[in-house]
């Protein structure tokens, strides 16, 4: 039997747009018999660097913020799990549906 916690692991870590200290609280912790394991959960999009468009709009911008925000808390999680022998993990709608959980819009 395992164990799990929403929000209750703060990493924190140093944004690559601003460069300074945050607080990056993971999605779920969740504690199996062989493995630690920290979640984030994000929607697929969010996960890939956004496609360049021909014109810089904001709404491109602020995608590219975001990205670079991501990766930022990403790569601490990473290095803070590989620290403990645990794992960090991206989850997606795609994760969750081959996990047998229905998304609600």
């Amino acid at each position: 039997m395992g164990e799990w916690q929403s929000e209750e692991t703060i990493i924190p870590y140093r944004c690559k747009t601003d460069n300074r200290m945050h607080r990056y609280f993971m999605d779920v912790k969740m504690v199996t018999k062989d493995k630690t394991y920290l979640i984030e959960i994000k929607p697929k999009k969010q996960t890939q660097a956004p496609k360049e468009p021909k014109r810089k709009t904001k709404r491109y911008i602020t995608e590219v913020m975001s990205y670079i925000k991501n990766t930022s808390k990403w790569e601490t999680a990473e290095a803070y799990c590989a620290d403990r022998g645990w794992e960090f993990v991206i989850w997606t709608e795609d994760t969750l549906k081959n996990l047998g959980i229905k998304i609600l819009k």
